[in-house]
């Protein structure tokens, strides 16, 4: 069966199901129309099949399809975001130096 991402909200966090079990999970905090992420674990019996990455996308497409904006505070998304730069658009532009990450791509100056 293969993995899926659900939202739960009672609980704040984002979980990645596989075989109806909870493989793992990414932490959250809404606030002012952001998705603030704190924690991401993947249980340690579900270790090494690449569920972190697939847990980190379906998160933050679901946050795309919502319209919110992100927060990375939990350094596995904030990773997550620096090699997928098509995520980049997701944290506000004011808050990315926060987070250490590049600036939208900008155009060269040729001058």
């Amino acid at each position: 069966m293969e993995p899926t991402v659900v939202d739960n909200p009672s609980a704040g966090r984002f979980e990645i199901m596989v075989d109806g079990q909870v493989a793992g999970f990414a932490e959250y905090r809404r606030r002012n129309g952001t998705i603030s992420f704190t924690h991401t674990l993947i249980e340690s019996n579900f270790e090494g099949r690449d569920l972190g990455s697939k847990l980190a996308r379906g998160a933050l497409d679901a946050v795309r399809e919502e319209g919110s904006g992100v927060l990375p505070f939990c350094p596995f998304i904030r990773g997550y975001i620096q090699r997928h730069p098509d995520y980049l658009d997701l944290v506000p532009t004011d808050q990315r130096a926060r987070f250490e990450l590049a600036p939208a791509s900008a155009e060269p100056d040729i001058s």
